[in-house]
């Protein structure tokens, strides 16, 4: 990629420069056929392994030509969704379980350049033949701890054996402990450690619950850390239902994030929590990874992870980009800590009010992409027709077939009087608060 379209790319996405790490991947990227790139959650690492990939598409290739394989759907679409934003001109796709197939057959009729996908997802359109797998000369497995472990193996093996011509293999991870199979056809891979530079922003620090049961404790230290955004960390969605009706109670707006919900209810939990209708989320460790609001000031572990890996990636949605965090352990007095937690900082809780509700509420708009409808054109829709103030509109989200947007709250009830059943684009737009 030439470094005038580079510039540009990073003043599209609001970055002036890359940091050391971004500049040496790109470097072995574009020098070496197998790159294997170890970073701390949070650095950038999808930024620097996209950035080359775009570099080298051709535009004279219809076909697939690079494969980006993720261990799941949030992943494909924060990497999907920063694709978007760089503005390349290039198709992206993000293909994933709990997606209508037809979807992605819809999109496979023109070829996207890049295509996203999570392991079943891929393994069941290469065995349709649904795609040309062999114009396909990049692969990359991106947090590939995580995609190689023993539920993923068999598809991942599939996977990789049906890709012939595969000429460039990138690996990425947050953690040094994973062996890579020989499947994947490394022979003498190229290294991008940077994972003992640590994230020197990130705090951590005690949290000491005198009881067993620590919701109590819970609710003081959310009461203390009054309104700043963070994710409380449960090991159970059991425990997040528990955690949740019980902040309910005590009127502590949040939203949730785990496993069991559905896909479209997950996707708007995300939205509501990157654009700030929700300042506060409960989730598994499902949104330990692949999740990216670099807002995130704080993370709590309710419930400490079984394994060190889960660890690394949960403090790694803080002190994100050069940006200061803390995460808190939450425990009983009683309770022994496991080996890869360190001696720790009591953090001294204050008495304080319940955190307020937020300023900001969602709204969905029925229009999106495939209606040519743009982010611009939602901005000049809701500021011109709306009566919105530039102050009172949020974080717009454009998806293919909808849309979302942060709008101040007591603004909604004038925004949908005014706007919905109202035409942008020459598609009559129905507008409803999520």
């Amino acid at each position: 990629m030439q470094v005038k379209n580079q510039r540009e790319i990073l003043k599209k996405i609001g970055i002036a420069s890359l940091n050391e790490m971004q500049v040496e991947a790109g470097q072995a990227i574009y020098s070496s056929a197998e790159i294997i790139l170890l970073s701390p959650t949070g650095t950038g690492k999808t930024l620097a392994f996209l950035l080359p990939i775009v570099g080298e598409l051709r535009d004279d290739n219809k076909e697939v030509q690079v494969l980006i394989v993720v261990p799941s759907r949030e992943l494909a679409l924060q990497i999907e969704l920063v694709l978007r934003e760089m503005g390349t001109g290039y198709k992206v796709n993000a293909f994933y379980g709990g997606r209508a197939f037809a979807k992605d057959r819809a999109d496979l009729k023109h070829k996207p350049a890049i295509l996203i996908a999570t392991p079943g997802r891929l393994a069941d359109h290469l065995r349709r033949d649904t795609f040309n797998p062999r114009e396909i000369r990049t692969l990359v497995l991106d947090e590939f701890d995580k995609s190689l472990e023993i539920g993923f193996e068999s598809e991942m093996r599939e996977i990789v054996e049906g890709l012939p011509s595969i000429q460039k293999r990138i690996l990425t991870s947050a953690t040094h402990e994973v062996i890579v199979p020989e499947f994947v056809g490394l022979s003498d891979p190229k290294y991008v450690n940077f994972l003992d530079q640590e994230l020197e922003q990130l705090q951590l620090k005690a949290i000491i619950s005198p009881e067993k049961d620590k919701l109590d404790t819970l609710l003081n230290a959310l009461c203390h850390l009054a309104d700043k955004p963070g994710i409380v960390f449960c090991n159970f969605k059991d425990s997040i239902r528990r955690v949740s009706d019980f902040l309910s109670h005590h009127k502590v707006p949040h939203g949730c994030f785990f496993g069991g919900m559905e896909q479209k209810q997950r996707e708007r939990a995300l939205i509501k929590f990157r654009n700030g209708s929700h300042q506060l989320l409960l989730a598994t460790d499902l949104a330990s990874r692949g999740i990216d609001v670099p807002e995130i000031e704080f993370i709590i572990h309710y419930h400490l992870p079984v394994r060190s890996q889960e660890f690394v990636h949960r403090n790694g949605r803080t002190a994100r980009m050069q940006r200061g965090g803390t995460a808190f352990i939450l425990h009983w007095k009683e309770e022994r800590l496991p080996d890869f937690i360190p001696s720790l900082e009591e953090e001294i809780l204050n008495i304080a009010p319940v955190p307020k509700p937020s300023p900001w509420a969602t709204v969905l708009l029925s229009g999106g992409r495939k209606d040519k409808i743009s982010k611009g054109d939602i901005a000049g829709f809701f500021l011109k027709q709306g009566g919105l103030s530039k102050e009172q509109l949020g974080l717009i989200e454009l998806k293919q077939d909808c849309a979302f947007a942060a709008v101040a709250k007591n603004k909604v009830p004038q925004l949908i009087h005014l706007l919905d059943n109202q035409r942008l684009k020459k598609r009559k737009l129905r507008i409803t608060k999520v």
